[in-house]
Formats: C-alpha cells, structure tokens, sequence
C-alpha cells in the first residue's frame, strides 16, 4: 500500500489559487497571468461578502440619490462594491482594461503595449436592491484576452479578436460561493471563513438536462413577445414550477444545479432586451455552455456568437438545461 499521508484523492482540500496554479502547470506555456487576476478577484469578492453580511450592522443599505450609466437608481453597496473591486484589480499589471455596470465609460489602465493583455468586466453586485431583506446577491465576472497590437482600449476591448478566456459569479448567500470556468468545464469552490480561503468543493459541474423550472418576472408578461408567452402558456399547461428570486446570480445558480431554464426576454418597453451583454449575459453564457447547457436570445441565437459594439449593450438571455432551451425553442417558435 501507498504512503496514505502523500496519496493524492478527490477529496484533499484545495484552495482556489492552488486550483488554478495545477491548472497552469498543465499548460507549459502559461504566464501565471489568471492567477494574478482571480487571486485579486477572490480578494475583491472575500471583501464585498464581508460588507453585505454586515451592511444593516454597518448602515450601508438603501439608495443613494444619485443613478448608475443606466438610470437605475444605485444602492450604497453598489458603489461600494465597484471601487472595491477595481482598487483590487487596479494594481494587477496584466490587466488594461476594467468594465463596469456602475461606470458610464470602461477605466483604461495600462496600453498593450504597457502589459495590459487583459480586460476585466463585471457587475459588482448583482440584485443589490434585495440586501435589505436578505437575499442572495452577487458579483458576476468575466475576463477579455486583448488582441496583440493596439492601444488596448475600448477599440481592442470590443475588437472581434479578444476572446473571453474566463467567467465566473460569486454568490452572497447562506454561504459564499465562487463558480468559475478558464474554459475547461466549472468548478464551485466555497469561502471557508475559519482559514480565509475559497476551497473546492464540486469538480466538472454538469447541468441537469432536463428540469421542469422556469424562472422569469412574470410581472412583465403583458410586455413579453408574443412567442414567448406562448412558451409560458404551453410552460403551465404542463405543470411547470416556477422560480424566480429576482437575483440574476442566486437564479442562474439555482438552474446550473437543478436544472431548468432562466429566461430574462426583450418587452416591448426593452426591444433589445434589458441584461449587458458584456457583464451579465457572456459570462454566464459561457459558464452554462461550459456546463453541458445552452445559452441563447430569445430569437434563438447563440449569446457567445454575440459581438457587443458598446460597452453597456443589453441583450435577452434564455439559458439553462440543453432540452429545457430546446423545448422554448419548439414551443416558442423563435423563427418568427
């Protein structure tokens, strides 16, 4: 018999920056560029789940009187968790650019040509109109390898040759969860407040195929397209559940382990449909498909074949379990 004390199992505790750097040493070429950037993530989100869990104690809960970019009006952790996210990420010297749902124009840092090979965009804190009455909230991520050459802007951000090499959410709930992919399947890691540290604890997740759920604001569906109320109305004649907890993160958390479909369409006030493509839509996109799910508009095309030509623009979003989309599709008629 093996030494049990150096026999490698499943079940051995590894931290998420360990993680990541086994994940490196499986690329000989790898620079240790996504360490640098999720480690400095990690603290972002270990901080701003600090401050949520302490916003009532602290006085940090309600609006404040001024609007985000959008003209939504922006809660107190809202401006909180962006600066502490871009002071985190800030200092990271691979990174040249961040994006934010808080800031009207992206905060360039660094040129190309300087060593900013990346672009980071995220949405600080998902749903934060719900901390005030305990629910789930979160922070969505996503991250940009740039284009060699170029200034390493807004241009190069948008190019159609950066490509998105990572996504992920962290989850302010019961407990904090971090879901991630580098584009080799997900893995879920929790913060183990007693050492500190995010700690991996499902490997390879895989969406359920099937899942008779929906979650969508059905407050709305008078403004809903005609094809995707009739989606609805076949959804109920054949006894669906529905969910839908009105945090993006805590919904699409919910679907990735139970299966189901997350639908978030265009109404006829929002043609265009109201979630970002860059912050919201992409990242989770890519994080399903990385799953085993689907993630596509309304009108059936692939969100991750979606080239955003602004840095706020909104798009709809249908995702979840592969033959849960398959059957919106069908019942829908997207083709119209």
């Amino acid at each position: 018999m093996g030494d049990p004390t150096t026999t490698w199992t499943d079940d051995n505790l590894m931290s998420l920056q360990s993680h990541v750097l086994a994940g490196e040493r499986e690329h000989p070429g790898a620079t240790g560029d996504f360490s640098w950037i999720l480690s400095a993530i990690s603290l972002a989100t270990k901080t701003i789940g600090n401050k949520v869990r302490r916003a009532r104690i602290e006085d940090v809960i309600g609006e404040l009187a001024s609007n985000n970019t959008h003209g939504e009006q922006q809660q107190k952790l809202d401006v909180i968790a962006n600066e502490i996210i871009k002071s985190c990420l800030g200092s990271r010297a691979n990174i040249g650019v961040l994006v934010s749902e808080e800031d009207e124009e992206p905060t360039i840092l660094r040129t190309r040509s300087d060593g900013g090979r990346y672009a980071v965009f995220f949405d600080p804190l998902d749903g934060s109109s719900n901390i005030d009455v305990s629910v789930g909230v979160g922070t969505i991520f996503g991250v940009l390898r740039l284009p060699d050459g170029g200034k390493g802007g807004t241009e190069a951000l948008l190019s159609p040759e950066a490509v998105m090499v990572a996504a992920g959410y962290v989850l302010y709930g019961s407990s904090t969860v971090f879901v991630l992919t580098t584009g080799n399947g997900v893995d879920m890691f929790v913060l183990d407040h007693s050492i500190g540290s995010y700690v991996l604890t499902k490997r390879d997740i895989r969406i359920p195929t099937e899942g008779k759920i929906y979650s969508i604001n059905e407050a709305y569906s008078a403004r809903f397209q005609e094809h995707v109320q009739t989606y609805l109305q076949w959804a109920h004649d054949n006894d669906y559940s529905s969910r839908y907890i009105g945090s993006m993160v805590a919904d699409v958390h919910r679907t990735l382990l139970k299966g189901g479909v997350f639908l978030y369409p265009a109404t006829s006030d929002r043609p265009e449909g109201k979630l970002r493509m860059l912050y919201e839509a992409l990242p989770m996109a890519m994080l399903i498909e990385q799953a085993g799910g689907r993630a596509v508009t309304d009108h059936g095309t692939r969100i991750l074949d979606l080239k955003a030509s602004t840095i706020h623009e909104r798009t709809s979003v249908v995702l979840g379990s592969s033959g849960e989309v398959d059957l919106f599709e069908k019942h829908s008629d997207t083709s119209l």
